[in-house]
C-alpha cells in the first residue's frame, strides 16, 4: 500500500495526525527562533498596561502615552513572530497543496474543518508543554 492509500483508508484520523504533527514543528520552530523570555516580559507588561488603561479615561494624556507603549510592544511581538512564519511557510504551503489533492476528493472542504479543530487543541497543549510565551 502507499502513503496515499493509507491516508484514505482514515481518512479524519489521518488528517488529525497530520493537524498534530504540523503544529507541533510549528511549535518547536517558534520556540526555536524567538526569545521566549523576552516575550514574557513584554506580555507582562502589555497586562500591567491594561490594568493601568482601565483606570484612565480615553483622551487623557497619561491614556494616550500607554497606548502608544502598548502599540510598541504589540509591534515588537508581532516582528518576533514572522520568523517562524517565514521559514515555515513555503513547506507548510507545499504540503497543504498535498494535503488537499488526498482530501478534497473523499470529504469535500470537510478536511480543512478536521485540520483547524485539531490544529488549534494541538498548538494549545504544545504551547503549555513547552512554556512557550
Amino acid at each position: 500500500m502507499t502513503i496515499t492509500e493509507i491516508l484514505t483508508l482514515y481518512p479524519r484520523i489521518s488528517i488529525i495526525c497530520f493537524s498534530i504533527v504540523i503544529t507541533l514543528i510549528s511549535t518547536l520552530v517558534t520556540m526555536w527562533l524567538t526569545n521566549q523570555e523576552h516575550l514574557r516580559e513584554l506580555k507582562k507588561r502589555q497586562k500591567e498596561i491594561q490594568k493601568e488603561m482601565k483606570d484612565l479615561k480615553p483622551g487623557e494624556g497619561k491614556y494616550k502615552e500607554l497606548q502608544t507603549e502598548v502599540f510598541q510592544i504589540t509591534g515588537t511581538m508581532m516582528k518576533s513572530s514572522f520568523k517562524p512564519l517565514l521559514i515555515t511557510m513555503i513547506p507548510f504551503l507545499i504540503l497543504f497543496y498535498w494535503i488537499r489533492s488526498i482530501y478534497t476528493p473523499i470529504m469535500g472542504f470537510g478536511w480543512f474543518w478536521y485540520y483547524l479543530g485539531a490544529s488549534i487543541v494541538a498548538s494549545t497543549i504544545f504551547r503549555k508543554i513547552f512554556k512557550m510565551a
